[in-house]
């Protein structure tokens, strides 16, 4: 895989700039002598995966090349599906980003190729419901929304979901069925009532979800969903709907709500999946661990990147099973 040199930027620039788009390279300088870490740490890291979990994984390659400079990163945002199903499973990367729990499908493609992942949850994320600035609609309930997105249902117009609504037609923006995303609104969403709705396949998706902001932004009567970190990007571009998860009283997605556990039923987990055998390289077992070990930053995980750092308490349970992988793999 080509390596090219990445500008510097910060890492909200990042995420408003470049969004998901395709591969990004995070290389070392071109070397005129001395090595800037000193420190004998070098090779190269491929990871791949989900787009929420994008941004946290740029900003922790970051950071950990200001210390580790002779480290290289390779990274794809591929949706968590595609990632386990085209990369990582075949063995092709050492992590894989995932924003749902990895499949027993996918645990099965992986064992066939002798890959074992080691699931680490890395923060909290409130996946956001986003339509345009222009439209009068600050909230939205569980129902409504899976109505809206629903494959049996599929409503045309805004008012057929609810007749206060406006009488335009709907036009829908979300990530495609390779993103774990999709798979987390199908299964906190239109399988949270009394029957499993199918989702809506009339929509335009995407693995870029400065896509789904253009699309919103773009059209009046647009609706989108996405991770919060690039929601909260892009908060003067697009509109976030409270959340009424039946009790008549919606929950704005932010950090404190999600943190809270108020926000529902959108809140959840984000992981990476270190392949064990990877951890076997001292370069990629000293990111993992510097990942965990700073999963409870409030300054990158939730001001640089937008999500909910883990507790102390979360984080040492995830270092436990990381230590014994490590311990595993380098035996």
């Amino acid at each position: 895989m080509t390596r090219n040199e990445s500008a510097v930027r910060t890492r909200r620039q990042f995420l408003t700039g470049v969004g998901v788009v395709g591969t990004t390279a995070l290389a070392g300088c071109q070397s005129t002598g001395d090595s800037g870490s000193g420190d004998g740490l070098s090779g190269s890291i491929d990871i791949a995966g989900s787009s929420t979990v994008f941004p946290l994984a740029t900003a922790m390659s970051e950071e950990f090349r200001t210390e580790h400079d002779g480290v290289d990163f390779n990274l794809q945002s591929t949706g968590t599906g595609g990632g386990f199903a085209n990369h990582f499973c075949p063995g092709n990367t050492d992590f894989n980003n995932a924003s749902r729990q990895i499949r027993e499908q996918e645990r099965q493609q992986c064992a066939d190729n002798d890959v074992e992942p080691v699931e680490l949850t890395v923060a909290t994320d409130a996946l956001t419901v986003i339509v345009n600035n222009d439209l009068d609609i600050d909230s939205i309930t569980v129902e409504e929304l899976a109505t809206i997105w629903s494959a049996e249902e599929q409503p045309e117009l805004w008012s057929d979901v609810n007749s206060d609504w406006p009488d335009e037609p709907l036009e829908l923006y979300g990530p495609s069925d390779a993103s774990g995303t999709y798979d987390y609104f199908i299964e906190s969403v239109l399988h949270s009532g009394d029957e499993e709705l199918s989702h809506r396949q009339d929509y335009s998706g995407t693995e870029q979800d400065r896509t789904i902001i253009q699309g919103v932004e773009g059209s009046q009567y647009a609706m989108g969903y996405m991770g919060f970190a690039y929601y909260s990007t892009n908060k003067d571009r697009v509109k976030a709907l409270a959340i009424d998860n039946g009790d008549g009283e919606p929950v704005e997605p932010s950090l404190e709500t999600a943190r809270s556990g108020e926000y529902q039923p959108l809140s959840r987990p984000l992981f990476t999946y270190p392949a064990k055998s990877s951890l076997a390289e001292e370069h990629i077992a000293e990111f993992a661990r510097f990942w965990v070990e700073h999963s409870t930053s409030e300054e990158i995980v939730a001001n640089d990147v937008g999500y909910v750092p883990l507790s102390e308490e979360a984080k040492q349970e995830q270092l436990d099973v990381l230590e014994t992988a490590i311990e595993e793999a380098q035996s």
